[in-house]
């Protein structure tokens, strides 16, 4: 377990990355990690973080995918294809992070009560700077998610989505 880089994985400036025991992270060949805003037409808020919040937990990565000042967090597993472009300061997560019981919402240490579920990102895919991924979700393959979106059910391959809940706006 813990990091697992395939040939020429690109890090323009140093991405955060934890992760909890018996956890992994894999990036495929020829990715491209932006942390840094000198590199990338928006620039980015923060460096690319990827953190897993679970022992055992997973981030996968294909091959050929840029991701630019983007945060991934995984309860569970988070699996991006190949051929990916993430956008400036974009949110993939897998969990819902607290319990939704207002009883010690903030204080809580324990994984019980909170939301998790895998997250999958499919082959070419694009996601326009600002967006959020939230939990369960799988965005198909070819499909383009519109700026400042918060994708919170599955979208279907070869569409234009966007929005707050993120709906389909278009085919490609």
């Amino acid at each position: 377990m813990g990091v697992e880089l395939g040939e020429n994985v690109q890090f323009l400036g140093q991405p955060i990355v934890s992760l909890k025991e018996r956890s992994s992270v894999v990036i495929g060949a020829h990715c491209s990690l932006c942390s840094v805003s000198e590199f990338t037409a928006l620039g980015v808020n923060h460096p690319v973080v990827l953190r897993t919040l679970q022992n055992g937990a997973r981030i996968e990565i294909g091959v050929h995918t840029g991701l630019s000042g983007t945060t991934v967090c995984a309860a569970q597993e988070v699996t991006i294809g190949s051929y990916v472009l993430i956008g400036a300061n974009v949110t993939v997560a897998d969990t819902d992070f607290h319990p939704m019981p207002p009883d010690d919402r903030r204080y809580s240490g324990d994984t019980e009560g909170i939301g998790t579920a895998p997250v999958r990102i499919e082959d070419n895919v694009f996601i326009g700077a600002g967006s959020y991924v939230l939990k369960g979700v799988t965005i198909g393959k070819n499909s383009v998610i519109g700026a400042g979106s918060v994708v919170t059910r599955d979208i279907p391959a070869n569409v234009i989505a966007a929005g707050n809940p993120a709906k389909v706006i278009g085919t490609l």
